[in-house]
């Protein structure tokens, strides 16, 4: 029984796979917040370099990956496929269980596959400096990394309840040469506005993403950069997916199940679009689950509506589940799921069917995360706690269903410089959050307004 499934580097793949040429239900357009017609390029070039803007709108099935992105890959990918056998044996099942372990990268997580090329294609357009947000620290780390690739300053906003959390993160990005605020700042107007009407605010991903788009937008020298939801970030996030199925190959499985986290839709979308190519395009039965936390649920109780995807309304309005771009969440250490929002993407797949999607709390999934570090010896992010609870879930099911069951999910990032998460656990200081129909309908109540006639 092989453990491990390794890849040489002339079997990484040289194209990205873009699931919009095989939905037949394509997404709909963002649209912009003052007109409410379609954005065009024009509309996000303040932002974004021009061959992202493509990408963000292609139709094509395969896009190229350039060969100096390639070679910054090769550092860490290809990355490996694990076969869990300690966590089967513990779990006493006969489904055979496999984990992409991404944790091998610079910032030991998922995010440097787009952090390159994102860097790689505002470099070819002579962009000086980049900004962006971070909620966990995991996307600020790897933009960084990547920046210092290119000589592109990096600028990152970061959660202020994660800046607070997780110190160690932030010297990672400092470490890669890239200066570092906790969000909300007094640095823009978009922050000093939080601050004023909540001067204790923890922050969420929606506020610093208000303020590194302030900033970009204001200076010519700077562009944006965003870690998830947009098509054209979970685009180079497929590399995961296209790796796994190169590495299943050499097993003979193919999975019934693929599991994955979802806080924008990047992490999921890269394991999983690859494999629902082929439910697709020939009717495979592969189940694909988002998990997502009970306490920012936007999948599971969330509306499909137009809504920003920052708070201060500065992005284009963008066809989503969305819990309102107002919306708080609770300060939980599983930072990268804290997104009021999901991709435009997973949104449409969801909507029609296509993927499925389950909300659980941070008790669980730091009690499953637990159990996966003794059965495989690897600590999980906290983000990736939420992909092995759920794996556990599916475990039972097949038990009671008197099945075997092929189960693999993304562990998408390890969990070593996150270990005041798991002192909080062990001291008993985590609670479970639950989101009250009130709140929610709070949250929603201002988003209705911004909808097209």
């Amino acid at each position: 029984m092989q453990r491990k499934i390794l890849l040489n580097e002339n079997e990484m793949p040289h194209h990205w796979y873009n699931i919009v040429s095989d939905m037949e239900n394509k997404p709909l357009p963002p649209l912009h917040p003052g007109t409410k017609q379609p954005a065009g390029p024009a509309d996000l070039a303040p932002l974004f370099p021009m061959e992202l803007i493509m990408q963000e709108v292609s139709g094509e099935r395969y896009i190229e990956i350039p060969d100096e992105v390639r070679d910054i890959y090769k550092i860490w990918r290809p990355t490996p496929l694990y076969r869990a056998i300690g966590l089967e044996k513990m779990l006493g099942t006969d489904c055979k269980i496999y984990y992409k372990y991404e944790g091998t990268s610079p910032s030991g997580s998922h995010k440097p596959n787009t952090a390159v090329a994102q860097a790689y294609y505002n470099k070819q357009e002579g962009v000086k400096k980049i900004a962006t947000e971070t909620g966990a620290g995991q996307w600020g780390t790897a933009l960084s990394f990547a920046c210092a690739q290119f000589g592109i300053e990096c600028d990152v906003y970061m959660v202020k309840v994660s800046y607070e959390q997780k110190p160690y993160r932030k010297i990672m990005m400092n470490n890669f040469g890239a200066n570092v605020y906790a969000s909300p700042s007094t640095r823009t107007n978009a922050g000093r506005a939080i601050l004023e009407k909540d001067p204790q605010s923890t922050g969420s991903l929606g506020i610093a993403i208000s303020e590194a788009v302030e900033i970009a937008a204001s200076d010519p020298d700077t562009k944006y950069a965003l870690g998830s939801v947009l098509n054209h970030v979970l685009l180079h996030q497929t590399i995961i997916g296209q790796e796994c199925e190169k590495q299943l190959e050499y097993t003979g499985d193919f999975p019934d199940i693929v599991i994955a986290p979802l806080g924008g839709g990047s992490n999921f979308a890269g394991i999983a679009f690859p494999f629902l190519k082929h439910k697709l395009t020939n009717g495979n039965k592969v189940r694909c689950i988002a998990v997502e936390p009970a306490s920012c649920p936007k999948l599971t109780r969330g509306k499909f509506m137009y809504d920003f995807g920052d708070t201060a309304g500065y992005t284009p309005l963008l066809p989503m589940y969305t819990l309102g771009h107002n919306f708080s969440p609770a300060a939980i250490h599983a930072g990268g799921l804290r997104y009021h929002g999901a991709s435009v993407l997973c949104s449409q797949l969801l909507k029609d069917g296509l993927i499925e999607a389950v909300a659980l709390q941070q008790l669980e999934c730091f009690e499953a995360g637990v159990k996966f570090s003794k059965a495989e010896g690897i600590i999980p992010a906290p983000e990736a706690t939420h992909a092995i609870a759920q794996v556990m879930h599916e475990v039972e099911k097949a038990k009671e269903e008197g099945v075997s069951k092929t189960i693999l999910f993304n562990l998408c990032g390890h969990g070593f410089v996150d270990m005041q998460a798991y002192a909080d656990y062990f001291d008993g200081k985590l609670v479970d959050h639950v989101l009250s129909d009130e709140d929610l309908t709070t949250a929603l109540a201002e988003v209705d307004a911004l909808q097209p006639a």
